[in-house]
């Protein structure tokens, strides 16, 4: 019975890290498994296509069948905040890593080529609330975007009649639905996971042992560490006593879809199970959960990029560092090309006159930390629901949920 029951808890789990495990080997000793790369893709994109239509009902839905508008207002206050709190708290710690472990390597040499200049200020604030199209606005690269649209929908049906409507009442409908879809994709997710991660080693082998060696495994140790001394952490501010141990228990399954996909939007479908399984109120993880899939972004505030160079940072400089690091990785992660006006961002801040040496350095790291970033991003994002119910539920929100699990 105690086995069945561990199955059940942690089957699909293993089943993945089996997956992931396998794809590697098979990557390391193949190196025609890039040919596996479709398997991880057929995953990727079934999700993709189920999650735009997942966040705008999920955000509208929470929205509207809110009985107290002022509560959905206090769920996004509170959610933008804690968002930016815990990208300065990663840049911080990596900026205080960087000058513990020097990253320096002095042996670049002046790439020919140009950098481009990237978007404007108005393009960007353009690019970041609207799409000139409603047609654009259903698509992965507009997630943020949209998010805009189903808040202002969401509010919209609010000022309507609320949960008594039909529009609210389908909206929450078409969300359950969508969730029941998700599990039967998920199903699939450990040959996808297998093939992902065979085409990834024998892809990037050579890279991940080459010249970026230093600076990724510092990299990768360290979103670990803050995955392992953080979040339970932010677990035990947002949920009291026990929290951390139950965070824990529903953390890894988000983590893993995370680091498999590299994909934050992926992700949304699986934490939305586990914070429903936590006790998390949907209204909350309704909002926090697609919000953090485009605005939190701890794994790209890690930026190591001002390490590189061995540049001597006073405070004014570090402060400023750490603001335009997490300015990237909340403002920025929702725009289209996003990621990388924010490296260039950072480039040109700091590195104007080794241009086009710094771009596509960072260029090439970002493609090599994808998947501990977004395990961090995504995975944290569960983790931010915590700290929202604190402020919108209660300090004992998880105690009255375990009470009630127990009855």
């Amino acid at each position: 019975m105690k086995t069945k029951g561990f199955w059940k808890n942690y089957g699909f789990l293993i089943t993945m890290l089996i997956g992931i495990a396998a794809g590697c080997i098979v990557g390391a000793v193949w190196p025609g498994a890039t040919c596996l790369e479709p398997l991880g893709t057929v995953f990727v994109n079934l999700m993709f296509c189920v999650v735009v239509p997942m966040v705008f009902c999920s955000i509208s839905s929470a929205i509207a069948n809110m009985t107290n508008v002022r509560r959905a207002g206090k769920v996004m206050g509170s959610t933008i905040l804690t968002f930016l709190c815990t990208a300065a708290v990663a840049a911080l710690i990596t900026y205080i890593l960087v000058l513990i472990f020097p990253l320096v390597n002095g042996g670049y040499e002046i790439a020919e080529g140009e950098v481009d200049t990237g978007l404007g200020l108005a393009d960007l604030v353009i690019n970041f609330f609207t799409k000139p199209d409603f047609s654009e606005l259903w698509s992965r690269r507009a997630i943020l975007p949209l998010i805009v649209a189903a808040v202002i929908f969401g509010f919209g049906v609010q000022l309507a009649g609320g949960p008594k409507t039909m529009t609210a009442k389908l909206l929450a409908d078409v969300t359950n639905c969508i969730l029941k879809a998700v599990k039967i994709i998920t199903y699939y997710a450990p040959i996808g996971f297998f093939g992902f991660f065979a085409y990834l080693v024998a892809t990037y082998g050579p890279e991940l042992i080459g010249d970026y060696s230093r600076t990724l495994i510092l990299y990768y140790v360290l979103c670990f560490a803050y995955m392992f001394v953080f979040f339970p952490l932010y677990a035990r501010f947002g949920g009291g006593k026990g929290a951390a141990k139950v965070m824990f228990r529903h953390l890894f399954r988000p983590a893993a879809v995370a680091f498999g996909t590299c994909s934050s939007v992926a992700t949304i479908p699986t934490n939305m199970e586990e914070a429903e399984a936590t006790g998390i109120s949907r209204d909350v993880s309704e909002i926090v959960l697609p919000m953090g899939a485009t605005m939190h972004m701890d794994g790209s505030a890690m930026s190591f990029l001002f390490g590189i160079f061995g540049q001597d940072f006073t405070t004014g400089r570090a402060l400023l560092a750490i603001l335009v690091a997490v300015f990237s990785s909340v403002a920025m992660s929702g725009i289209p090309g996003g990621g990388g006006t924010g490296e260039l961002v950072l480039c040109t801040v700091f590195f104007p006159d080794q241009l086009a040496i710094a771009y596509p350095i960072a260029i090439a790291l970002g493609n090599l930390v994808d998947p501990p970033a977004t395990m961090v991003n995504a995975a944290g994002d569960y983790v931010v629901s915590y700290i929202v119910s604190r402020f919108v539920d209660g300090k004992d929100w998880l105690q009255k949920q375990l009470a009630k699990a127990k009855k």
